[in-house]
């Protein structure tokens, strides 16, 4: 039978995937963004978020079995120190994979991989206001009127406040 046998093996042997979803998953938590192919980052996406959920819990065993997984001290420290205390409330999900579009050569789809709670690109941008069809002139009139006014309050007060030079 073949139960639980269904992942993608990425054109490559065992140890060779192991070792590369270990490198990936070391620059992930180092970088806390990396560009990759969309298969590798969903691979990669099963292979880090347990080992991100382990590090919420900072006793010597799961630092070993984690560090079992990446052979790399560094990204072990950033991992329970940094990371974990970032991700503490989050049930889970702490990876966001984000397509952008097909590379040059082979036409492979391509995303960026990063950690939820690391993105400063994303949480700075404000949502505009939805538009719908129907909002024409007159809704436009009207978000523009207080606009307006505000600005000429402004230049208002700034001309009172100015005294005329002699």
């Amino acid at each position: 039978m073949r139960h639980n046998k269904k992942f993608n093996h990425l054109s490559r042997t065992a140890s060779h995937r192991d070792a590369m979803l270990a490198n990936m998953a070391i620059s992930l938590i180092m970088h806390k963004r990396i560009n990759t192919t969309v298969a590798k980052a969903k691979a990669l996406r099963k292979y880090v978020e347990p080992l991100i959920n382990r590090s919420k819990e900072d006793t010597t065993a799961s630092r070993r079995l984690v560090f079992s997984y990446l052979q790399n001290k560094y990204a072990v420290t950033e991992l329970f120190q940094i990371i974990s205390e970032k991700v503490a409330e989050r049930p889970g999900g702490y990876t966001r994979i984000i397509k952008t579009g097909f590379r040059q050569g082979d036409a492979a789809a391509t995303c960026f991989i990063e950690l939820v709670d690391f993105d400063e690109n994303m949480a700075k941008v404000q949502k505009k206001a939805k538009r719908t069809r129907r909002s024409g002139k007159k809704n436009a009139a009207a978000e523009e009127a207080p606009v307006a006014a505000e600005t000429a309050e402004a230049v208002e007060e700034t001309a009172a406040t100015e005294t005329p030079a002699e």
